[in-house]
């Protein structure tokens, strides 16, 4: 193996710790993260930001995925079959559910989200385009695992994201066993707390899973008296299954 250059690896593992979430994180964060010093991370930074791969807070001083990076992501996912097929459909989606609509794919072992439709109303939202999402504690996740060629299960141990997130690995398979068997996936409050997501399979030609899409939304609103609201759940089953028709063509 050849030679690399490693400022350009610690700026990659400084995009990849960003992307992870939606959170912004502070140098102390980063440096703790990364194992690097401060004084080695603020050069970095500093070229990031001058860049625009990376943006500063100016009331916070912590730091996000920049503007510039978001659009060259962008440009490549604009690319990708499956995200262009499926534009249309996430936003039909997002209008009947009046929820936000999402698509993702495996990616490394991750969700990774490439494309995202605001909830339709004046809420301020922000655009998860990119955005890594944990495959066991979301219900995109759940579908993309449940589906996986491979058949690969998260490592133990499974990191909790709320206290209701499924972190022993068989009741996690268990759960995808029930993915398989009835088609979706649901997942409340195991990723944020006040939330529920639902999610269905999207198919190729082949038959093959290559994505999921869904919805995410207040609990209240999808999951009143602890009961999940099934007339959301068939528009997302048919939303994918519009989608999987738009594939096979």
């Amino acid at each position: 193996m050849g030679e690399t250059i490693q400022s350009v690896e610690r700026a990659a593992a400084i995009l990849r710790l960003l992307a992870s979430g939606p959170r912004q994180l502070g140098v102390a964060e980063l440096a703790k993260a990364l194992g690097l010093p401060k004084g080695t991370l603020h050069g970095i930074l500093r070229t990031l930001v001058r860049v625009g791969f990376v943006e500063q807070d100016q009331a916070s001083g912590k730091y996000r995925l920049g503007a510039t990076l978001l659009h060259l992501g962008s440009s490549y996912l604009d690319v990708n079959e499956l995200r262009t097929r499926s534009i249309n459909w996430a936003d039909a989606l997002a209008g009947r559910s009046r929820e936000s609509a999402w698509i993702g794919t495996l990616h490394e072992g991750h969700v990774l989200v490439i494309h995202h439709v605001f909830r339709p109303d004046d809420s301020m939202q922000t655009l998860q385009v990119g955005t890594y999402l944990p495959t066991h504690a979301s219900a995109l996740g759940k579908v993309l695992l449940a589906h996986d060629p491979y058949g690969e299960t998260p490592a133990a141990p499974l990191r909790a994201h709320t206290k209701a997130t499924l972190i022993d690995p068989k009741a996690l398979e268990a759960e995808l066993d029930q993915v398989r068997t009835r088609g979706w996936a649901a997942e409340t409050e195991e990723l944020t707390e006040g939330e529920v997501a639902i999610a269905a399979p999207i198919k190729d030609a082949r038959g093959i899973v290559v994505g999921a899409i869904g919805i995410r939304g207040a609990v209240e609103r999808l999951a009143p008296d602890e009961g999940l609201r099934m007339e959301y759940v068939s528009y997302v089953r048919d939303a994918a299954r519009a989608i999987t028709r738009a594939l096979a063509r």
